[in-house]
Order: structure tokens, then sequence, then C-alpha cells
């Protein structure tokens, strides 16, 4: 199981993570949303063990240990992170990904293999930004579970490809679901389509109600009027801003 305690992460000018709490188990499938493409990879990165939290924590099996997360999480299609890069063909994308998983459950995977066998050989040389949005990731997550320790995948933004939600979602449900090897599956995405209804997180969820000057609920009927105008105040401390802030995401991951 995957667990997440208010877990968060600092930027430079307002949160690169805003308190963000999770759980996800074998064999379930967890859509996170957020509106900023940063907050978003920056989860990814933390629920996958590929960036130091700030402040909360992360486990993976009742273990903290972020060596135990990262040997079982594959993180993919994170943009500016691990996204194919567009020069790449499909059998060269497939070659340096088999390169990287460890010698011991590589074997002799070799990609013309590798693709007959998973049924790829159809895109074999296209360019990586020529897939449609579907295959893209019915690929990138057949390369993640090549690697026999992978039990969990951090998936991000794959709504970033298509506004279709049946392009991603039902290849998720299928990965997360399966009887022979159930996953953990957690989706980092900007909303969440209208007929889901398995499980929901929300990236923020642990940030703290906003409390009025004289003390009082906010949400008391004698405050209902300033309800909106708190909300929004709320957001803007959450540090929920619509720009993307690529350059301090590359930052954080550098360190």
């Amino acid at each position: 199981m995957l667990s997440a305690r208010q877990l968060h992460a600092k930027g430079r000018r307002d949160p690169l993570l805003p308190p963000t709490s999770l759980t996800v188990r074998r064999g379930g499938l967890l859509l996170v949303t957020g509106e900023r493409q940063d907050q978003r990879t920056a989860l990814s990165l933390l629920l996958s063990g590929r960036m130091k939290a700030s402040g909360g924590d992360v486990s993976w099996d009742n273990s903290p240990r972020t060596k135990q997360l990262r040997l079982a999480a594959a993180l993919v299609d994170s943009p500016a992170v691990n996204e194919p890069e567009e020069h790449l063909s499909v059998r060269d994308l497939v070659t340096e990904d088999l390169a990287l998983i460890p010698r011991r459950y590589r074997g002799a995977l070799l990609s013309g293999p590798w693709l007959k066998v998973n049924r790829f050989e159809d895109i074999a040389d296209l360019w990586t930004e020529q897939l449609d949005p579907q295959r893209r990731l019915e690929l990138l997550t057949a390369l993640a579970l090549a690697n026999p320790r992978t039990d969990l995948l951090v998936v991000d933004s794959p709504d970033r490809h298509s506004a279709d939600a049946l392009t991603w979602l039902p290849r998720l449900q299928e990965l997360a679901y399966d009887a022979g090897r159930p996953l953990a599956v957690v989706a980092a995405v900007s909303a969440v389509p209208a007929w889901w209804d398995g499980p929901v997180a929300a990236i923020g969820n642990e940030v703290p109600a906003p409390v009025l000057s004289d003390g009082s609920d906010p949400l008391d009927d004698d405050h209902a009027d300033d309800d909106t105008a708190s909300s929004g105040k709320h957001a803007a401390e959450a540090g929920q801003h619509p720009e993307h802030t690529r350059t301090t995401l590359e930052t954080e991951v550098a360190k």
C-alpha cells in the first residue's frame, strides 16, 4: 500500500506541493487532481521516491524508506523529467528503457523480441511524437512493467495528451485490476472525468481551512457572504496559481 500524509514540498516563491494526503492499495486506481502541472509533477516525483519532501511522510508497504519506494515505483511519462524525447523512434526508446532494468531481471531482453511479444511491432519505426495518446500510454506502461519489481505506477498527467479520458483511463483500470499482477496505480490529472466513480484525492487536501480575523469559522451562516472571498484567498495562499514554474521544478529535482 502507498500512503502519504501531509506530504509537501517548498518552492522558491510558493509551495511546489501544498500538504497532501492519500492512500492506494495494490489492485486500486487513485486519481489525484491538481490544476497546476508543476504541482502534479512534484507529487508524482515524491510518490515515486524521485524527490525529497520538505515535510510530511510517504511510505510503501508500511516502510518509510525511500529506497524501498523507489524500487517498487515506476514514474510514467512525467513532463520535463522522463517523457520520451521527440527525436527518438519507438524502437530506440524501447532499447534505452530496457537497458535501465537491473541486469538480473533484464536477462537477454532486446528491443526487437520485446516489441514483438508485447505487440508493438506496428509502431516500432514511428517517432514517439507520432504516437496517439492511447498507444503512447500502452507502450510506456508496458515498458515500466518490464521490470518485475514494479508494483506501483505513478502516471503524470496522462490527460494532457487528450481531452478524451477513454484514451487513458481504461488502460490504467486494466493495469490496476489485473488479477494476475495487481498494481497500485496513481494518476495525477487536471480534472476527474464526470463518469468516474472511483477513489479521488486532491492536491492540497491537507491545507488548513482559513480562519477569520475574529477567530470564527468562515463556514458559519453569519459569514456566508464572505465564503467565496475567503476561499479565493485560501487558494492563493496554497499556491494555486496557473503559471507553470518549470525552472523551479527542475531545480528541486536536481537537488
